[in-house]
């Protein structure tokens, strides 16, 4: 039997992984945004994470075609035309709620509307970030319960972990190495050889579906805490005066030291995904404590940087109160549009709290959805005011030709919380 995919969800992970596919099968992509779809069919891409040469390939506009061609890529917002499929993959968000527990409602949605096309035979591979047991005990019953099917012996599932970081040119979906796994041998054989027809850098095969899903939950763990590791030591080092990257640099001539920054920890992997395993080991009995303290280091940094920032003012005679302050850069990295949780909204909040009155300026992020998801209007142009303060957030590389030498005055303040400016126009850095 030909395989037929249905990739469900077409953000950062789903379209990517969609676009791949279709060189080799035909693919429906579905998103539940309707207007999602229509962007897409207008070959454009909010997410800038594909190559719209190679999707303008594999797009099939009219379904005729799509059903006729032995490969390629048909879009839907319509339930319905993910029925005559076989595998489906699921890449539906996987956030934490306000109580920063796991948030499965589009996992476990997603999951139910599959159930009423699944048939004997089907294959379930999801690859949105979960806890260990997550694939198995939350959304396997779902599906049991909407087909009326048998797990492992009327349809299989399997998961494989998304590797994707947004904005990334070098290490895209086929050039980083796979994770897969299946519910049973065969299964898990056959999802290997799926992806590997489109993952250049080769697979690994987990000998379950719960190392699959344990093995993506550390992998943003450990990163958080090397990064909470070096905040905490920002915290540190600038009650005692001395700039942490300078500390940093000398350390780092040991050839052992390993090479983290402070920062500012957002982003939809990194700063939740922790989250997700912490919570599981609270349901078993086991309360951890390293992964959480650092996480709770780099919840911390928002308010850090905004202190740090309002000490210069102070040092330098400004009144913080009603002060004008620029922030450069809102999303949750540089060069890529994706604001999700991003901290730089933390820098925000803290500064309006003091009483500043602070603008945004960033040219890769999407205005619209700016003002929507964080209720903040971006400016258009950064050189109308003069500001008491200057905070360099996200180091994009459009901001490398503003010249940061006509900002720097007496009355001003220049703060770099990505180390990108030349430190000789800067007042202060994390």
């Amino acid at each position: 039997m030909k395989n037929k995919i249905a990739v469900i969800g077409l953000g950062y992970v789903g379209l990517p992984l969609a676009t791949e596919f279709a060189k080799q099968y035909k693919v429906v992509g579905y998103d539940i945004d309707q207007s999602r779809i229509k962007e897409l069919l207008n070959y454009k891409d909010k997410t800038g994470e594909i190559n719209l040469v190679d999707f303008r390939k594999v797009l099939k506009t009219k379904q005729n075609e799509f059903l006729a061609a032995d490969k390629g890529l048909f879009l839907s917002d319509n339930h319905e035309d993910i029925a005559h499929s076989n595998i489906y993959i699921v890449t539906v968000p996987t956030p934490i709620n306000d109580k920063k527990q796991p948030d499965l409602s589009h996992l476990l949605a997603a999951s139910k509307m599959i159930s009423q096309v699944l048939q004997k035979g089907d294959i379930v591979i999801y690859e949105s970030t979960v806890y260990p047991g997550c694939t198995q005990e939350d959304c396997v019953p779902v599906l049991e319960k909407g087909s009326g099917l048998k797990y492992n012996q009327d349809f299989f599932c399997g998961y494989s972990p998304e590797r994707i970081s947004p904005g990334e040119k070098k290490n895209t979906l086929t050039k980083i190495k796979k994770v897969t796994s299946g519910s049973n041998e065969a299964t898990a054989k056959k999802v290997d050889d799926i992806y590997k027809t489109i993952i250049e850098a080769g697979t690994h095969l987990a000998p379950s579906i719960k190392v699959a899903e344990a093995s993506k939950s550390i992998e943003n763990a450990q990163r958080d805490l090397n990064i909470s590791f070096v905040n905490e030591l920002a915290f540190i080092f600038d009650k005692m005066n001395i700039d942490t990257h300078e500390v940093l640099e000398a350390a780092g001539t040991k050839w052992n030291f390993l090479p983290f920054s402070p920062g500012l920890v957002g982003g939809h992997c990194i700063s939740v995904d922790p989250y997700y395993l912490t919570y599981k080991s609270e349901k078993l009995g086991y309360k951890p404590s390293v992964i959480l303290s650092g996480r709770n280091v780099n919840d911390q940094m928002g308010a850090f940087v905004a202190s740090k920032v309002v000490k210069l003012m102070l040092n330098k005679d400004i009144e913080v109160k009603g002060a004008e302050v620029l922030i450069l850069g809102i999303t949750f990295k540089e060069n890529c549009p994706d604001i999700r949780n991003t901290k730089i909204l933390d820098v925000y909040n803290e500064l309006i709290s003091y009483g500043t009155k602070v603008d945004v300026y960033d040219s890769v992020a999407k205005k619209d959805e700016v003002r929507k998801e964080l209720n903040i209007d971006l400016i258009e142009d950064y050189t109308h005011k003069k500001y008491a303060a200057i905070i360099l957030a996200v180091a994009h590389e459009g901001f490398q030709t503003i010249d940061f030498q006509t900002f720097k005055s007496d009355s001003s303040i220049i703060f770099d919380a990505k180390s990108f400016i030349n430190t000789k126009y800067i007042d202060g850095r994390l």
